[in-house]
């Protein structure tokens, strides 16, 4: 008997420690910032898998491979990370669009390490993930050797590299150009006192964007236009056994995929802003009258009523009780307008 009630009693105390933790995950995982780290997270993941396995394809297999198939699958991925996060954290899934959203006022800096820490570790992951999966086909392709450079090179899976053609900071230019596309081409997308996409419609558009960079303006440096999608595959290719080289080769090129596209992001922010988004004619408020007789006077008081019609709101003539007609205004749904006397 005295076993058995030390029995239950242990289980019932294991079973209010399991309650309890459970209580406070949920109540961690509800929380604002988390959910949006989250988010970023998941949606970079996603986005990288995608971009990346398509990479692999074309360097390990030109029979399974091509530069188009690369594109397409980035920009779709781009699009699903939409649809991940979109209605959350915004999906971001780049560094850079954070950067100039918090350099522009449109996101708290307090946020920026929540949603950059959220990008690295899901595209970190992304890249363990795709070498896992094509381990058996890049040591096959290489013969054995993790190279950086040459023919049987399989760095630039996870990382873009300066081709010989470029110099540093042609590459460098070419990189702020294209993310300010990116950055420029992203807030008229979502702006809603311009011409946006559709409702339902951002995440293809978006993707489209992405596809579209790639196919025009993607040759010379393999358009990063992302330090989310550079610099956390090329850490992992580091630590995988590629060497040091991921950061020498290019005259060491690695910091300009993190850097530009910062740069680019936010003047690209700044052109859209100044000549576009300041420059949209504001549609005025409509105003909501009140409209009475009094004594053979009109007396009209107005109120700020930007999305509901005058006429909508008019009811029928009514008498007073000093038998004068009135007009009055009916409530609208979110609140009761008290009637006048006049």
């Amino acid at each position: 008997m005295i076993q058995a009630s030390k029995h239950r009693r242990s289980t019932r105390s294991s079973k209010m420690v399991s309650w309890s933790w459970k209580t406070r995950t949920q109540q961690i995982l509800q929380k604002k910032l988390v959910r949006e780290f989250l988010a970023e997270f998941m949606s970079t993941y996603v986005m990288m898998v995608f971009g990346l396995g398509s990479v692999a394809h074309m360097v390990l297999s030109k029979k399974h491979g091509s530069y188009l198939a690369v594109n397409l699958a980035f920009g779709f991925g781009v699009a699903m990370g939409v649809h991940v996060a979109g209605n959350i954290s915004g999906a971001h899934m780049n560094a850079a669009v954070t950067f100039a959203n918090c350099a522009l006022g449109r996101l708290p800096w307090r946020k920026f390490p929540v949603y950059v820490l959220g990008q690295f570790l899901g595209s970190f992951l992304a890249a363990a993930t795709i070498y896992t999966l094509f381990y058996t086909a890049i040591l096959h392709f290489s013969g054995g050797q993790l190279m950086v450079t040459g023919p049987v090179a399989t760095a630039g899976i996870f990382a873009t590299y300066l081709p010989d053609y470029m110099t540093l900071w042609r590459g460098f230019l070419n990189e702020v150009w294209l993310t300010g596309m990116l950055q420029l081409c992203l807030f008229a997308i979502t702006d809603k006192e311009n011409n946006p996409a559709l409702p339902g419609t951002q995440a293809l558009v978006i993707g489209i964007l992405v596809v579209t960079i790639g196919m025009s303006l993607g040759m010379n440096t393999g358009y990063a236009i992302n330090p989310s999608r550079d610099l956390p595959p090329r850490i992992f290719t580091f630590i995988a056994g590629w060497g040091k080289q991921v950061f020498s080769d290019g005259e060491n090129w690695w910091w300009v995929p993190v850097v530009a596209p910062l740069l680019g992001a936010y003047l690209g922010g700044i052109i859209y802003v100044v000549f576009i988004g300041s420059t949209i004619p504001r549609e005025p408020p409509k105003l909501e009258d009140s409209v009475a007789y009094e004594d053979n006077r009109i007396t009209v008081s107005s109120k700020m009523e930007p999305h509901t019609s005058m006429a909508s709101r008019l009811t029928p003539v009514s008498m007073n009780p000093d038998n004068r007609p009135s007009v009055r205004l009916a409530p609208t749904l979110q609140e009761s307008m008290a009637q006048e006397q006049f």
